[in-house]
């Protein structure tokens, strides 16, 4: 027996789940990828501050409007976090705790907002709300004519972005009631203890840092949400850091980077502040058990579960439907503000804003975008999530990439796009060639920032994979390249699937990133979708919105559709 097969037999664990020498180069890859955009931003600001020169800093900090501006983002954040946490909780103690019935379609609907785009949901807000509603109007219900539409308000944009980030709430306290004990729960109803002293003093205490990290998620994501306050915040003159951001931008280019840096910086360091709230929060909390299993069902609702599920279907009809039945009939009037009749309907919006050169452009750009950055992704995911969980699955390194590539998701978009404007600006070194403008500028933000995106489910299937299969693969002599694309590829390939579509959906309809990145040309349907409503084409922004939540549902069902072979959890609104 030869040398080179005695060291071949060493135990599987040393071998590794990947080659030693490929997992440091996948994980340099995510790193470059994700902290090269996040590293330029930091130091644009940083560098001249080392040097001396304080002109950015200084113009940018003793202005009044940014300190207006950061004010009304915590507010509004905070604001919103709240409203999230109130339908998200109840949400997820129900659907995660009881027998309600249909708990797979609510949740679903209740994930929808997540999946539409911002600005779409706050257009169909601003058409639900308004004087001409074609819902509220003929009931009576609708504003004055004349009177300011009540969503252009800080409390309009609190509602919105609220119900927007409920989803995040819900799937994360969702996700931490599946790890409560069932034993638990079973011992204390046993003992005589009522449903609400069960929630009081044993489920909600376990699952307490999963709630922190959905609060933090929900401020995060609405310190960074660009949709909303962009259709809501603007016309009302209520600044917040991204569209404070975007207006400058927008109106002198790249001349004001240095300033705009700044304002990134000060974002980023206002959502790692909600961040590392939520860490410390979650190290003081102690919820570790021992054993258990997830509880299905266990508590029963008796006669109070058809009121609730009343209740629940009420409430997604006021938060979903009457919205997007605004938005709908919005699309088929003749002239914006006629009530909705056999008389005043039509399609003719419809037709008219699909054969827009500039709508055909935008919707071949957000599917190779989109379809790019999924693919991509899916590939790099799956290597990636194998060699994360071999045995240095525990060490600094893997758990300081994840940290690392959970970075980008995390802060807010804005932050990411000036970093890439920053990075791409200037031609590529030893290349020649310059990123800026193109479509390639925007393919690399979504790469860094929905990278996690793909990785999660790649990483929850490589978790369940049997290691006998490899080392039996090992033992016949096949090597790790080959392990990967024989074994774990096939293995893991439906789970990152799964992530693939779930990365498309939101980069299809991306609008934070692309609308600080996009030039004449390389439009993305999220920004031709808020420059038609901008542009005072509300109902051909209508019915481009409608064609675009028809897509995402149509999307959702077949993964729902295909995602029931797959484990529980892959697919979020699956039980």
């Amino acid at each position: 027996m030869s040398l080179a097969t005695l060291n071949d037999r060493r135990p599987f664990h040393a071998a590794g789940r990947f080659s030693v020498s490929g997992a440091p180069l996948l994980f340099a890859l995510a790193g470059l990828i994700v902290l090269l955009p996040i590293l330029r931003l930091v130091w644009e600001v940083a560098g001249p501050m080392a040097a001396g020169d304080l002109t950015a800093l200084s113009r940018v900090l003793t202005s009044k409007m940014t300190w207006r501006a950061t004010g009304n983002s915590v507010a509004i954040a905070a604001g919103a976090t709240v409203v999230a946490a109130a339908l998200g909780v109840p949400f997820a103690l129900l659907c995660g705790l009881t027998d309600l019935r249909g708990k797979t379609a609510l949740a679903f609907c209740l994930i929808l907002p997540l999946m539409i785009p911002a600005q779409i949901v706050a257009l169909s807000w601003i058409h639900l709300a308004g004087s001409g509603s074609p819902l509220l109007k003929p009931l009576g219900l609708a504003p004055a004519p004349g009177t300011p539409n009540p969503v252009y308000s800080s409390a309009g944009m609190i509602l919105v972005m609220g119900i927007e980030h409920a989803p995040l709430v819900f799937l994360a306290l969702r996700a931490a009631l599946r790890a409560v004990p069932r034993d638990l729960v079973e011992a204390a109803q046993a003992a005589g203890a009522r449903r609400g002293r069960v929630l009081r003093t044993i489920v909600l205490p376990l699952s307490l840092p999963g709630l922190a990290a959905g609060l933090a998620l929900s401020f995060v994501a609405a310190l960074g949400n660009f949709g909303v306050p962009a259709l809501l915040g603007i016309p009302a003159g209520i600044p917040v850091l991204p569209t404070l951001i975007y207006r400058r931008l927008a109106g002198f280019g790249p001349s004001v980077l240095p300033e705009v840096a700044v304002l990134a910086v000060l974002i980023g360091a206002i959502a790692c502040v909600g961040i590392a709230a939520q860490m410390a929060l979650q190290a003081r909390v102690d919820a570790r058990v021992i054993g258990g299993s997830a509880p299905a069902a266990v508590l029963r609702l008796g006669r109070a579960r058809r009121p609730l599920e009343i209740l629940c279907w009420t409430v997604v009809a006021l938060i979903l439907a009457a919205p997007l039945a605004a938005l709908a009939s919005t699309s088929l009037i003749r002239v914006y503000g006629l009530p909705l009749g056999p008389e005043t309907a039509t399609l003719a919006h419809y037709a008219t804003v699909l054969g827009l050169d500039q709508v055909g452009r935008a919707f071949t750009n957000s599917f190779v975008l989109s379809g790019a950055a999924a693919l991509l992704l899916v590939l790099l995911a799956i290597p990636l999530a194998h060699a994360m969980a071999g045995p240095g699955k525990g060490g600094r390194l893997v758990r300081a990439v994840g940290v690392l590539i959970e970075l980008p998701h995390a802060v807010p978009g804005v932050v990411l796009a000036i970093g890439c404007i920053l990075v791409f600006l200037k031609p590529l070194p030893l290349l020649g060639v310059s990123l800026y403008g193109t479509l390639g500028i925007i393919l690399a933000a979504y790469l860094a920032r929905f990278l996690s995106l793909a990785l999660r489910p790649a990483q929850a299937a490589c978790a369940a994979l049997d290691p006998a299969m490899e080392e039996a693969a090992r033992a016949c002599g096949a090597g790790p390249l080959r392990r990967l694309r024989t074994i774990v590829a096939p293995l893991v390939a439906p789970a990152a699937a799964a992530g693939g579509v779930l990365v498309f959906l939101t980069a299809f309809n991306e609008l934070t990133v692309s609308i600080l990145l996009w030039s004449q040309g390389r439009e993305t349907l999220g920004v031709v979708v808020y420059a038609l409503e901008e542009g005072g084409s509300p109902t051909l922004a209508a019915a481009l919105s409608v064609v675009t939540i028809a897509v995402v549902v149509a999307v959702l069902l077949a993964v729902g559709w295909l995602g029931r072979r797959l484990p529980a959890g892959i697919i979020p609104w699956r039980g």
